[in-house]
């Protein structure tokens, strides 16, 4: 009679819709003042101040596109885009991913939500869901409100690429969508940090700092001399990667890599964070899990991922070194400035040539020509040769590029005046910025350049 009852008051005792779990989730991270501060900042501020930015003389040099945001509106959105990678989207994923399951702990809150869910599982899933819903629309404000308030302010105009090629407004618009795109990958991977550390530490506030932490160390490995493989093996890379998208041909092989690298640390992270879960003990309410039960079973399978990928990447891509090599520095310096040099002609009314026709070629030392040219570093030095038709003698432009540990560089004109040594040209409507004075550039890590 009692197992009869019993079997009677199971099957009455359903477990809650799925859809309406992920509702109820959703309504509870929604109903959290600080995600709704978060919401407003998300899809207000960044327009704010990609609109004052944009009118002021002094503008972010420092960053990719930053000497650009008062020459397109779409630059804005790709400086905010680096900021975010670096600050924003980590503290973001910290807040929500890195809260949803320790707040239920601090609350003291599982008792009633195991009743009114009745699945461990589906619990799981739904605020998993919930966390990651929330996030995207995060993102989304931050891309939306910072291209409205470029366009806005600035308008939709072409955009020099990190190859000094010409993007339509059109293809720049597309271009900009796309890179915030990619950086959603990385983001789902500091999101499931945050589900792990939630999930892992309980109630402890470095579950709720563990994403951004991760996030800061990543950062800060980005920054070293780093073999290119290990580089490519840590998702943080896909923050830098969008870069390669603004070159023609794009740079999509580390784009591509990192994103895919991304998505295995999403995919690793929370299934650690589902296991974890299912192996919770709710009738302990003042349950914390050890830290070296979050070790093991979180920190260690991550690092050995990273240990993974870092042999798969190396044995599969032509990944040595640093990546930054003499024959690719020299490659990217000479693209670029062919590419500007038709824009600076253009500026000054001169007869338009083609790159074939400049038939730029560039000699890169390092050091003085003392070290080998090779590796980041600020001591590198370029000269520029050219040609113009129907004109014997050859023209030559002097470089100081500063290269990043990821590729990127600064080149700065040392002359002649006439060419890149001033930051304006004297022009038939009057001074305009000089194109080859100061320019952003790439060098493919990957890229393989042939000898000669």
């Amino acid at each position: 009679m009692t197992a009869t009852m019993t079997d009677a008051h199971t099957a009455a005792a359903r477990r809650a819709p799925a859809a309406r779990a992920y509702r109820f989730e959703l309504v509870k991270l929604l109903a959290q003042w600080r995600v709704r501060v978060l919401l407003l900042a998300c899809w207000i501020a960044p327009a704010l101040f990609v609109a004052v930015v944009s009118q002021q003389s002094s503008l972010p040099v420092d960053t990719v596109f930053g000497r650009s945001m008062n020459a397109t509106g779409w630059a804005g959105s790709l400086v905010m885009l680096g900021f975010a990678g670096t600050y924003a989207l980590p503290l973001l994923t910290s807040v929500i991913a890195g809260d949803v399951f320790a707040s239920e702990d601090r609350l003291g809150t599982w008792r009633h939500l195991l009743v009114a869910v009745r699945s461990y599982r589906r619990i799981f899933v739904t605020k998993a869901l919930a966390s990651f819903t929330v996030i995207l629309v995060l993102v989304a404000g931050l891309s939306c409100s910072s291209a409205a308030g470029g366009v806005v302010a600035v308008g939709s105009r072409p955009l020099i690429g990190l190859d000094g090629h010409l993007l339509t407004a059109a293809d720049t618009a597309g271009t900009v969508l796309l890179a915030w795109v990619c950086v959603l990958a990385p983001t789902l991977a500091l999101a499931a940090i945050g589900l792990l550390g939630s999930v892992a530490l309980g109630r402890s506030p470095m579950g709720l700092l563990l994403p951004a932490l991760v996030a800061l160390a990543m950062q800060l490995a980005q920054m070293l001399p780093l073999p290119v493989a290990v580089r490519l093996a840590l998702p943080s890379y896909a923050f830098i990667a969008w870069n390669g998208l603004f070159t023609s041909p794009a740079q999509t092989g580390p784009l591509l890599i990192s994103i895919g690298i991304s998505l295995v640390w999403a995919v690793v992270a929370t299934t650690l964070a589902y296991l974890l879960f299912l192996r919770r003990d709710f009738t302990n309410l003042t349950h914390d899990s050890s830290g070296r039960r979050a070790l093991i079973a979180g920190a260690l399978p991550l690092v050995g991922l990273v240990a993974v990928t870092t042999g798969i990447i190396a044995a599969s891509t032509p990944a040595t070194g640093s990546g930054i090599e003499q024959d690719k520095v020299q490659q990217s310096v000479a693209t670029a400035f062919a590419h500007l040099y038709r824009v600076q002609a253009q500026e000054l009314h001169r007869p338009d040539v083609t790159e074939a026709q400049l038939a730029a070629t560039t000699a890169c030392t390092k050091g003085g020509g003392l070290v080998d040219a090779q590796g980041p570093g600020n001591d590198w030095r370029c000269v520029v040769s050219w040609h113009l038709p129907d004109v014997e003698a050859t023209g030559s432009a002097i470089y100081q590029l500063d290269i990043t540990s990821d590729g990127r560089y600064v080149a700065d004109g040392d002359g002649p005046k006439e060419v890149n040594g001033y930051f304006q040209v004297r022009t038939p409507i009057g001074d305009q910025p000089n194109p080859l004075w100061q320019f952003d550039g790439n060098v493919e890590l990957l890229a393989t350049t042939p000898k000669g």
